[in-house]
């Protein structure tokens, strides 16, 4: 008998976080579970989500950035069906995809229309780690030369490659020692000390977030133009990791396009799949490119199984005409301002709230120990059990209660992060604002219900796995 999906789902759905218990991460079910996270989703359309009994959850997650036109989107999803209708051959390898071909000359063009003609030459491949990996890759091999400097506080990926440059110690405990030549992370701002690097005449690139995926930071200044200039004058490749900053999550096509910047290289992925294949590319100079594939006998010295195949390259296809044809990065821009506005707004009724950050639609709010007294016992009664704990009192009522799924920004933070899709309006701004502030007067209680949940989190967080 063929296999029936569509009957295996009916019959089985539900079973989700026993299966994974069982066969996949136990410790990421636990995690779900304590914090309420184990919701059975059926469906998914646009900004929602929708569990069995119909109950629409909204999405300001959109899986980490993947979903910046919306979930299931009609147009990538027909984009499938008609490459698998035409029996396309796939993956020959031994050949040059045709598909893959529009796809890498679409990006170009959206570059040049973004004022970055000289980003002419694409590879792909399938995710943001990979993306980085290659951009690590074809930097040293344009240069020569062995070094890689990150800021800190960056996340870049979590293969080998990538998680050596990624400056945060969390994702890195347990895994080094690192691959040599990645060890220098400088501070967002410290000019004097990424110059005292450079000079040493052996940096092959400079890599940086536009805007920092974790905590949503970025500089307030032209310290990313200083930077560049920096890398010129010393021949240091300038990176731009734009795998989710890139294609209208920051309100512009591309994070480098706020400060008006040139990277020698950039990275893509999550949005490039339209949220069903997964597809990533390297964009960077010609010159640069053909220093990695500089002979024939080294025609394919960098190359990936996956990643030109047929349906990667139509969801690409797909998705960068989604964003321009539905005017999503000038959506993104505008109702970034709109809820960034609102959000500075709650600042007056919460004194916890201490900071909002937003570029287009890629935002996190930051807390502080507040002044008022018994405010104050319970955020350090909170930070006594676990300097972590804080944030998770606001993310799990959202989801609880409010049913909006947003998540904690970094380990040792108090930084709430949101990435909701591109094609959100004023409903859904409402509601996620609506809901923070009932969230947030929750926590004047004290003590009260949520402030004795964290004590519960705590409790199972102590427990074995």
């Amino acid at each position: 008998m063929p296999l029936n999906i569509k009957e295996m789902i009916q019959q089985r759905l539900g079973e989700n976080y026993e299966l994974h218990a069982k066969h996949l991460n136990r410790t990421l079910v636990k995690v779900h579970q304590t914090v309420g996270f184990d919701k059975v989703y059926a469906r998914a359309q646009g900004s929602y989500l929708y569990d069995r009994d119909g109950n629409d959850y909204l999405d300001f997650l959109s899986g980490f950035g993947v979903y910046n036109i919306g979930r299931n989107h009609p147009a990538v999803k027909q984009a499938i069906k008609d490459v698998l209708e035409l029996d396309l051959p796939n993956m020959v390898q031994m050949d040059c995809a045709f598909l893959a071909g529009l796809l890498a000359e679409k990006i170009v063009q959206r570059l040049a229309a973004q004022g970055a003609p000289h980003l002419d030459a694409v590879f792909l491949c399938n995710s943001g780690t990979e993306s980085v990996e290659g951009a690590l890759k074809f930097a040293r091999a344009a240069t020569g030369r062995p070094r890689i400097i990150t800021l800190q506080n960056s996340y870049h990926g979590l293969s080998f490659g990538s998680l050596s440059v990624t400056g945060n110690p969390y994702f890195q405990e347990g895994f080094g020692p690192f691959l040599p030549g990645t060890e220098t992370k400088v501070a967002m701002g410290d000019l004097a000390a990424l110059e005292n690097e450079l000079k040493k005449d052996d940096v092959a690139a400079f890599m940086v977030e536009p805007v920092q995926g974790k905590s949503v930071k970025f500089p307030k200044d032209d310290f990313y133009n200083a930077a560049q200039a920096l890398c010129r004058k010393h021949g240091t490749l300038f990176i731009c990791d734009e795998v989710q900053t890139g294609l209208g999550r920051t309100g512009k096509w591309f994070g480098f396009e706020h400060w008006k910047l040139e990277p020698d290289i950039i990275t893509l992925a999550k949005t490039l799949s339209g949220g069903y294949v997964p597809c990533g590319a390297i964009v960077t100079r010609r010159d640069i490119y053909q220093k990695t594939f500089s002979r024939m006998d080294r025609c394919i010295v960098h190359s990936t199984t996956f990643g030109r195949n047929n349906l990667a390259a139509a969801c690409g296809l797909a998705a960068l005409t989604v964003l321009e044809e539905e005017n999503l990065i000038e959506n993104a821009a505008k109702a970034g301002a709109k809820l960034e506005a609102a959000l500075e707004g709650l600042k007056k009724d919460h004194e916890s709230l201490a900071e909002v950050r937003m570029k287009g639609l890629m935002g996190a709010v930051e807390f502080a120990e507040p002044p008022s007294v018994m405010q104050r016992m319970g955020w350090k009664a909170i930070h006594s059990l676990d300097k972590s704990l804080f944030p998770q009192l606001i993310v799990t009522p959202l989801i609880s209660k409010h049913r909006i799924l947003t998540q904690v920004a970094a380990h040792n933070s108090d930084i709430v992060k949101f990435l909701p899709p591109l094609i959100i309006g004023d409903k859904e701004i409402d509601r996620f604002v609506n809901a923070l502030d009932d969230v947030l007067k929750g926590l004047k209680k004290f003590p009260g219900p949520i402030w004795d949940m964290g004590n519960n989190f705590f409790k199972a967080m102590k427990t074995p796995v």
